[in-house]
């Protein structure tokens, strides 16, 4: 185990930080009052925290009674001062480290002093992943190398919308946010290329939203002009995927969902369905992902449809669970 990743206790190597030398010998005492005000049945408790990682940190855990089970605690004034201890511990360090466990113990005897313990420790694992990952790259050579196996792709015609910002993230919360024509026998597919990517600013294992959408077209149906509006369509279908909720998921569980509706420069086509499709996408760094069919259809064949519909509940929840790669946005636009 490399010297990094070894658990570090007692004093941390100090620096002169913004709030002066500070040491965990420093912050025992200031936890030792504030821990020690727990619940009568409490006999021990353990906290975990972060440093601040792109822009969120976290602190959990809580107090246990002497068989191990939760004890319930109304009072945050434990994880409010150990989120204060680790954010004066990663100011006034040179030492690496990322995550802290505080441990609490309660005295055999009254007069006695509750023991603490503070351990620091670097985990790679919640390193959020910066501009220059190499990760992302993977991702799109998995993508390519899927639909060059089926076709020829269009060199020069996957023109991105918007750079990324300074922290590798597009709309779609990755370096790319583009389309891909592929010509294959007797028809024309269009495909977006980049949900898939992993998120940059966060660090989970998951290729992005976990899905890629593709439309296709007959071959000889449509001239340059028509492939770039089908193509701006799927752009902006993409920035709804990125912006919903597990829409890979509903396609998984009910085969087909009717997603959005067209304007009326697309008449007689109204409403686009996304259909569940056979084919997976290999050799993504956190597995494979599925191929989501895109599909515009006119308002008739809507009525004779029994297809269910997506909701802004949906959306509502996406925005919760990608609060880290959120705040990692705001934090790189406000610089």
């Amino acid at each position: 185990m490399l010297a990094a990743d070894r658990p570090q206790r007692g004093i941390i190597r100090q620096r002169k930080g913004r709030r002066g030398i500070y040491s965990i010998d420093d912050a025992i005492p200031e936890l030792v009052p504030v821990l020690s005000k727990a619940p009568a049945a409490a006999v021990s408790g353990e906290w975990a925290a972060t440093t601040m990682q792109a822009g969120h940190s976290s602190s959990t855990g809580g107090y246990r009674d002497a068989t191990g089970k939760p004890v319930s605690d109304a009072s945050r004034d434990p994880l409010r001062v150990i989120g204060d201890v680790v954010e004066r511990l990663d100011e006034a360090t040179t030492e690496r480290f990322n995550r802290v466990v505080v441990r609490w113990k309660k005295p055999a005897l009254p007069f006695m002093r509750a023991q603490v313990t503070i351990e620091t420790s670097f985990d790679q694992t919640i390193v959020p992943r910066g501009p220059d990952d190499p990760i992302y790259e993977r991702a799109a050579s998995a993508r390519r190398a899927f639909w060059q196996s089926r076709g020829t792709v269009r060199e020069g015609f996957a023109a991105e919308r918007a750079a990324a910002n300074v922290c590798a993230q597009t709309k779609w919360f990755g370096p790319h946010r583009r389309i891909l024509a592929i010509d294959a026998p007797g028809k024309m597919i269009l495909a977006t290329d980049g949900l898939s990517t992993p998120w940059a600013g966060i660090s989970e294992p998951e290729n992005g939203v976990e899905c890629e959408l593709f439309m296709e077209f007959g071959a000889a149906t449509l001239d340059a002009a028509t492939i770039a509006d089908w193509g701006t369509l799927l752009i902006d279908l993409g920035d709804l995927v990125a912006d919903g909720y597990r829409v890979a998921r509903d396609v998984e569980n009910h085969g087909a969902i009717l997603f959005c509706r067209l304007t009326e420069d697309y008449h007689p086509l109204t409403r686009i369905i996304l259909s569940r499709d056979p084919r997976r996408i290999d050799g993504m760094p956190f597995g494979s992902v599925p191929l989501i069919r895109a599909t515009a259809i006119a308002a008739t064949e809507r009525s004779r449809a029994a297809i269910p519909t997506r909701t802004g509940a949906h959306r509502r929840r996406a925005r919760r669970w990608r609060n880290a790669a959120l705040s990692f946005r705001r934090q790189a636009q406000g610089a």
